[in-house]
């Protein structure tokens, strides 16, 4: 199976993570928000068969349909739930989602939210595979990813 390989380079990304977290603080999201960025990103590996010139990537394309959950964790209400009541704005919900995943939401800056949130999972991508080639593991990683 060819995902095995994310499993194994759990330590590297605990490295990557702390190294990662002045760009997270540097953004305009809060760790929860970046946390629940990277449950939406899949990392994969172009060109495994040829590790000089295999690139780790990240697969951003589920983004736009998290975003109106992570507007909610960073109103501070829990995922899933309503915003505070005090927030004064819509709850997003089923169909906002939707229109976020089909690239139909509104001027809303989720957007840019989301480009921003793109173009720092490729930089953590890029670390990360940066970290897994200082250790010499690059290359085994692309082996198995290669199946």
């Amino acid at each position: 199976m060819t995902d095995d390989w994310t499993g194994r380079i759990a330590g590297e990304r605990m490295t990557v993570d702390r190294q990662f977290t002045d760009r997270v603080e540097a953004s305009s999201f809060s760790n929860q928000q970046w946390g629940l960025v990277m449950t939406a990103v899949e990392l994969e590996i172009d060109g495994p068969d040829d590790p000089e010139t295999a690139q780790l990537v990240a697969d951003t394309s589920k983004l736009p349909s998290i975003m109106p959950e992570l507007d909610k964790v960073g109103k501070g209400a829990p995922m899933g739930g309503q915003p505070a009541a005090d927030s004064g704005e819509s709850s997003g919900g089923f169909l906002d989602g939707v229109k976020a995943a089909l690239g139909l939401a509104g001027g809303d800056g989720s957007d840019d939210r989301t480009a921003e949130a793109a173009q720092l999972a490729q930089a953590y991508a890029d670390e990360l595979q940066a970290e897994l080639e200082s250790n010499g593991r690059w290359e085994s990683v692309c082996t198995q990813a290669s199946g």
